[in-house]
């Protein structure tokens, strides 16, 4: 594993992270505390440090099978990221909750449902600017921080051209962005990304295999069951990317290389970019992703000795 320090909060963070939005349901399959157990057992043995989740994946259900997990480990040894901005209801329908009141309580329900006291990153979940726009809610949020509570502020921008909460962050004292970034939506790159570079802003890529279809699993044609978030995309968008996942794996990715470790790696050859958070459903897929640090390189401007 290589690890990389995560822009102004100081921490080191492995170059492969967790992402955990399947855990709240929504991704075709439910699972158990074993199931999680696993996952993120093989994660520390492979030396994963970063678990990236939300409260609303499952209404707290990810951040509790986590939670679980971590109440038999050491605490100390994970960064755990979570964010806040939405109710979650039933499978893929949430409503916004950004009044600072609210948030306070997500924050406790967050803090209960991963047994723990402290949260390393706590990142403001794609929310509009109006919400943004909230000074109660960042006074709040500050106070929280000096309590002891959460240890780093976040933002997770919706929109992948969000410069204005992007460089409104270091006055919000948040010192992280997430944004989609892979292979097929580069978007960050053009205002983003310089943005977190002259702030010295951590990044989180999320969705760096693109929802899989990066994964090289997936072949034009392919269907996705009910209770898969892939099935609401709209079927010629899905096409359109299955036949340019195929270009790029004839024209770019080298002969003998998985095109899943490729697509990570891919992602964190940008100077900007500090971690990738794909999420797995095994301890196999786990170690396939951790494999894909094999294929950075240490020279990168965040680089950490480790």
């Amino acid at each position: 594993m290589k690890y990389r320090r995560l822009g102004k909060t100081e921490l080191t963070v492995s170059v492969i992270g967790i992402g955990t939005w399947q855990f709240g349901g929504e991704w075709g399959m439910d699972f158990t505390q074993a199931d999680v157990d696993q996952i993120l057992g093989k994660a520390k043995e492979l030396g994963i440090n970063l678990i990236d989740t939300a409260e609303c994946y499952g209404d707290h259900l990810s951040e509790s099978l986590i939670g679980n997990y971590l109440a038999k480990d050491r605490r100390e040894d994970w960064i755990v990221a979570t964010k806040f901005g939405h109710q979650f209801h039933d499978r893929f329908t949430r409503t916004d909750r950004y009044g600072a009141a609210e948030v306070l309580t997500q924050l406790d329900g967050s803090l209960r449902a991963l047994k723990t006291d402290y949260i390393d990153l706590y990142q403001f979940h794609s929310g509009p600017d109006e919400a943004f726009d909230n000074d109660e809610l960042w006074t709040m949020l500050d106070k929280q921080v000096q309590a002891g509570k959460i240890r780093h502020l976040g933002l997770s921008i919706g929109k992948n051209g969000n410069l204005y909460q992007t460089e409104s962050a270091t006055k919000v004292n948040a010192k992280t962005i997430q944004a989609v970034y892979n292979r097929l939506d580069r978007k960050p790159e053009e205002d983003v990304f310089p943005s977190c570079m002259e702030q010295d802003l951590g990044v989180l890529a999320r969705v760096p295999l693109a929802s899989g279809y990066l994964s090289g699993k997936y072949k034009p044609g392919a269907v996705f069951a009910g209770n898969d978030v892939r099935h609401r995309h709209d079927p010629e968008y899905v096409a359109g990317l299955l036949k340019q996942v195929e270009e790029i794996r004839k024209n770019e990715v080298p002969e003998g290389v998985d095109m899943a470790q490729w697509a990570l790696a891919w992602c964190l050859a940008h100077p900007a970019v500090t971690t990738v958070i794909p999420g797995s459903k095994s301890p196999a897929q786990v170690e396939a992703n951790a494999r894909a640090a094999e294929l950075v390189s240490a020279d990168h401007p965040q680089a950490v000795t480790k």
